[in-house]
């Protein structure tokens, strides 16, 4: 029987204690409620993730504020009246046996209102509107607004908190010279550039207090010319380190770059971001995931035996599969059901703004999530 010694040791992070290497990614599945709370189809897909045997379990992107909305469905941390839910849901998490975590965002260029709100105004795209760029009291108040939804993950009952730092979200707009044309002491220079999110990062760790860790969603190369480099992240995350991130969770890519003919090509080899993790890990002591196209544990357990990073993070891989991790852990490899690299099926439901399935699933679990998303009025 195959053994996997890396994937199945256990790892501590910001205090916490993982039973495993394998981290649930947060995959924007488009589950919650029209109102912006969490529905039982959300409850019973994260219950679904953590009792498939991944150590942790981070929860999709949520809004950390109004002006940030972003899609249909995603749940609104800023709201009060989101508490019961993500109350349950986190409670479904950890009663499966995973770690808990939930990620906050703020989309800036990307919000679905009229006057997006960023660090320049340079529009997502043709069309698009172009947004206004931030004053110094906005970006006070949107500091506050990561603060203060971290502090609900945290009353919450979540065992962490992740800060989306990639894809091409309001923290990647601040850090990129692509999309921040500043003048202030928010652009131009690197250190510039790096002020509003390691300024959210000390808001954040202020509002849950010195021993709740706060991961990183962390961009190591924007892939875009003229854009964040790789060298710019080596420094970034020393940086963050300092601020007392507990984890960075690497990336490559934006919103931006992903539709590039060579980005896109690269986007469907197997592991195409571990070289980034790699890069990364060199620079930090504190525990780096890796992911990008992750699919065999035979994969996982070389990333990890060769010293790529600390932690796998598998996203498709577990929607096509959730019980990969106990699949590979009893030795049944062959048993994992793969998500083909060739597919991209789940991200063009999100692309259209519709709740997501996989073609992998059996016919009855497509079904049964049907049904409880229409009962959600989804």
């Amino acid at each position: 029987m195959k053994t996997y010694r890396f994937l199945f040791a256990p790892l501590e992070i910001g205090g916490l204690r993982l039973p495993n290497r394998l981290m649930a990614l947060p995959l924007y599945v488009g589950y919650g409620n029209p109102d912006g709370t969490v529905s039982e189809a959300m409850v019973k897909h994260y219950r679904e993730l953590a009792a498939g045997g991944a150590g942790a379990v981070v929860v999709e992107s949520t809004l950390v504020a109004p002006h940030g909305w972003a899609a249909l469905r995603m749940v609104r941390v800023y709201d009060a009246g989101v508490l019961p839910g993500l109350t349950r849901l986190a409670a479904a998490i950890r009663e499966s046996g995973a770690l808990a975590g939930c990620q906050i965002n703020h989309p800036g260029r990307y919000a679905r209102v009229s006057e997006p709100l960023a660090p320049s105004p340079v529009p997502a795209g043709p069309g698009a509107p172009v947004p206004r760029a931030m004053t110094l009291s906005d970006i006070q108040e949107t500091i506050a607004a990561y603060a203060a939804a971290a502090r609900r993950v945290k009353d919450a009952g979540f065992d962490f908190v992740e800060l989306h730092g990639a894809t091409g979200y309001l923290l990647v707009q601040f850090v990129s010279p692509h999309t921040n044309k500043r003048d202030d002491q928010y652009g131009g220079s690197l250190a510039n550039r790096l002020r509003f999110p390691l300024e959210v990062v000390a808001a954040v760790r202020d509002a849950v207090g010195p021993d709740y860790p706060v991961g990183y969603r962390f961009l190591a190369d924007e892939w875009l010319p003229g854009g964040f480099t790789l060298e710019e992240a080596q420094i970034f995350a020393r940086e963050l380190e300092k601020a007392g991130v507990a984890y960075l969770s690497v990336t490559g890519g934006t919103y931006d770059s992903m539709f590039l003919p060579e980005v896109a090509a690269r986007a469907r080899e197997e592991g195409y971001m571990v070289e980034l993790a790699r890069a990364i890990k060199q620079e930090v002591s504190i525990p780096v995931v890796a992911a990008g196209r992750i699919g065999r544990p035979e994969f996982a357990e070389e990333i990890l035996a060769t010293g790529n990073a600390d932690l796998v993070g598998l996203g498709r891989a577990l929607l096509a599969d959730p019980t990969w991790p106990r699949k590979a852990a009893a030795g049944r490899r062959e048993a994992i059901t793969p998500c083909p690299l060739e597919c991209s099926g789940c991200f063009d439901q999100v692309m259209k703004d519709r709740p997501v399935f996989c073609v992998r699933w059996p016919l009855e679990k497509m079904r049964q999530r049907r049904d409880l998303l229409r009962a959600a009025g989804a």
